[in-house]
């Protein structure tokens, strides 16, 4: 460890995402590794719209959703590490072999001004490092429209998202298996969305995974 690594310990000590609790390593604490609400088996995967899988290792609930708004809105993205290697797992479990590049699920310009970072891109770069590569930027989001935590109805939320990306670097793209990674999935509208759009830009195949299902 160097000594600028240690002056950060030092001043800005690891914290359990979920609880706070001060950690000697960046992880998470043994209680909240115990007691997290995950998805197990079957539950682990959803069918998405479009024929889409997705994979998560949490459910959206109790001190995940209090960390995942954390993260997101009270910009601690010191989070990202923790929660970005529960992603790799997760991914490395249900599709180890069946994509061979990472891209994350884009903010709007707007969006990323006003948090100052992008959490599902940082979420895709702490999963990267699991297995020593990083994410590519293979999307970008063309509008600012309501948010989908603002819907309940299905509908709704595949409609708000529709041709709302569009694929950039078409050349990394065409050919690719591409895992896709959000934060949180709720009827799967938006990461479907991301896996269409790099579908008929030329991927052979998109799969997705987030931090937690929300039912």
């Amino acid at each position: 460890m160097s000594i600028r690594e240690k002056l950060c310990d030092l001043l800005f000590p690891p914290k359990c995402p979920f609880c706070g609790r001060i950690l000697k390593r960046p992880g998470i604490c043994a209680e909240c590794e115990a007691n997290l609400p995950r998805t197990e088996g079957r539950e682990a995967l959803r069918h998405l719209p479009g024929g889409f899988m997705c994979a998560a290792p949490l459910f959206y609930e109790g001190r995940v959703r209090e960390a995942i708004l954390r993260f997101k809105f009270g910009k601690v993205s010191g989070m990202a590490p923790a929660l970005g290697e529960l992603v790799a797992q997760c991914a490395a479990e249900h599709f180890s072999g069946e994509f061979d590049t990472v891209s994350w699920v884009p903010v709007s310009r707007r969006r990323l001004r006003e948090r100052g970072f992008d959490q599902a891109r940082l979420l895709a770069e702490a999963a990267c490092r699991c297995w020593q590569t990083k994410p590519e930027e293979l999307l970008r989001k063309t509008e600012d429209n309501a948010a989908q935590s603002s819907l309940s109805n299905a509908a709704a939320r595949r409609a708000n998202v529709l041709g709302m990306y569009e694929a950039v670097w078409i050349s990394a793209i065409q050919g690719r298996n591409i895992l896709v990674i959000d934060d949180v999935c709720t009827t799967g509208a938006t990461l479907a969305e991301c896996a269409r759009t790099l579908r008929d830009a030329g991927a052979a195949s998109v799969i997705c995974a987030a931090l937690a299902f929300r039912n």
